[in-house]
């Protein structure tokens, strides 16, 4: 077969393959948004024959001898069609590893687990969720046992899937690092005495609060032509190409800071999809490159924009305005160290920046220590309480705000945590390679984004997966990645507030 007939059908069989994982997409959002409890057993019939579908095209003999056929002529391939069959070929021979049934069977369980485990959260009910917890390890454990390689062992199968190249000797020394210098800094800063803020104690509408995060989508470039925001329980950034990038968030009266913080830590997720060149949607390189890649970018508009001073001196009238009887009488000054107070959380994602990679550190251990079978399902609500306490100097009162607080185990995310403390770590890097290019303070207090969503996107986001993460990444700072540079961006900042 030519060159060109070889492309062709692979391209036949992309927008095959394109068009499943788009059907498959709709049902987890509708999942995630809106689905009737009673329908999830059905629903869940229809997920499991369109991943058998799906799983027999991308393994099917045509796919196969295509992708090898495509993999062995490569040097006459571009780079981008280069690249997207070299990642077709390694997924093919993950896939072929694992039997049909099993893929299909732990495709469906996800389908239900995510629906059972939002139940088991608002009961506050661990023994709801932990015989399909139990199911779910079960199955990651076989699917890791298929999937091993002479370099990859056990947990370092799940740590590579979500960030290529990351094994847990390297999170070892990253987070032994962030021990041995952040660590002593973070808990001298808790253990002083707390502020305390009569505002967060007032009622906060939560019509009130879409109406300002729907002014921040403005705000930040969201393109609401080709997004929409709706409501779930945890909330998250869902999307299969540029041109439909969905956010959802959650929303809590007595607590107004979590629903505007996480929907710029959404937004983050999104504006990096909507900036993926469109070139690449008809590709498998539609997308970010890493879930580390992409964590930086949530966690670089939440945290390092989001939290500022210059972009709270632009916006917070707007707040104010907003929230006219709970906010008159605060001040800029005071808001500003309301939403960068440090103290010890039970919830991850409202835990402040200074924290947050303490909240990591414990579910990298339990992980670790759960695929490596050294503690059970039956005994993780005793070993989150035991880290917890032993990390941030408390103990859970509940299981809704310890080990029912996250959706990910439900999605069979095992291996997904750390690369939110790399991703992190990336952000702080990212941000001084943007400072040598823009006066990003003058670009915050003029009240706008552009600036900076458009450096972004020429550095990292239009790539999409066509460049290994790690080349984007490094291209982006012009060096490689060192952790020093979040050490020195939070201690800085929280030396400097008052």
């Amino acid at each position: 077969m030519s060159l060109t007939d070889l492309i062709k059908t692979y391209e036949d069989l992309r927008r095959k393959i394109k068009a499943l994982n788009y059907a498959l997409w709709m049902i987890s959002w509708d999942t995630e948004t809106e689905v009737p409890s009673g329908a999830l057993a059905y629903r869940s019939k229809q997920v499991g024959i369109l991943s058998e579908e799906l799983y027999k095209l991308t393994t099917s003999e045509e796919m196969i001898k295509v992708v090898k056929e495509l993999y062995d002529r490569k040097d006459e391939l571009d780079e981008v069609l280069a690249r997207e069959i070299y990642l077709a070929e390694k997924r093919i021979e993950k896939q072929l590893k694992i039997p049909m049934e099993e893929y299909v069977e732990y495709q469906m369980l996800i389908a239900q687990t995510q629906s059972i485990w939002a139940d088991a959260k608002r009961q506050n009910n661990y023994e709801l969720f932990k015989p399909s917890l139990e199911k779910i390890v079960e199955l990651t454990k076989k699917r890791i046992k298929y999937l091993e390689t002479d370099e990859l062992k056990g947990y370092d199968v799940l740590l590579d899937e979500f960030e290529e190249g990351m094994t847990s000797v390297k999170y070892d020394h990253f987070f032994n690092t962030l021990k041995k210098d952040l660590v002593p800094f973070v808990m001298e800063v808790i253990n002083k005495k707390q502020k305390t803020f009569a505002f967060d104690k007032l009622n906060y509408p939560i019509d009130l609060q879409k109406q300002f995060v729907s002014y921040l989508m403005d705000v930040l470039g969201y393109d609401q032509k080709h997004g929409l925001i709706k409501e779930s329980e945890h909330p998250c950034t869902s999307n299969v190409s540029s041109t439909d990038v969905r956010i959802t968030n959650h929303y809590y009266e007595d607590n107004f800071t979590s629903g505007i913080f996480s929907a710029i830590h959404e937004m983050g997720h999104a504006l990096y999809e909507q900036q993926v060149d469109p070139a690449l949607d008809d590709t498998m390189l539609a997308g970010g490159a890493s879930m580390a890649l992409h964590e930086s970018q949530s966690r670089f508009y939440e945290n390092i924009i989001g939290r500022s001073y210059a972009f709270w001196q632009a916006h917070y009238p707007k707040l104010q305005a907003t929230f006219k009887d709970q906010l008159k009488e605060v001040t800029l000054d005071q808001f500003y160290q309301y939403i960068n107070n440090s103290y010890a959380s039970y919830i991850r994602t409202d835990a402040d920046e200074l924290t947050y990679s303490l909240h990591i550190m414990i579910r990298y251990e339990i992980e670790k220590d759960l695929m490596e079978e050294r503690i059970t399902v039956d005994e993780l609500p005793q070993v989150w309480n035991s880290l917890t306490e032993k990390y941030l100097g408390i103990v859970p009162r509940n299981d809704q705000e310890g080990i029912l607080q996250d959706v990910h185990w439900s999605a069979g995310l095992f291996g997904y945590f750390p690369t939110y403390a790399l991703g992190s770590a990336y952000s702080a890097q990212i941000y001084e390679a943007m400072k040598r290019d823009l006066d990003i303070e003058k670009e915050l207090l003029n009240g706008t984004t552009l600036a900076i969503n458009k450096w972004l996107q020429e550095k990292i986001h239009r790539y999409g997966q066509s460049k290994a993460p790690i080349e984007i990444f490094e291209s982006a700072v012009n060096a490689k990645f060192d952790a020093s540079y979040f050490v020195t961006y939070l201690k800085d900042k929280y030396q400097n507030l008052k």
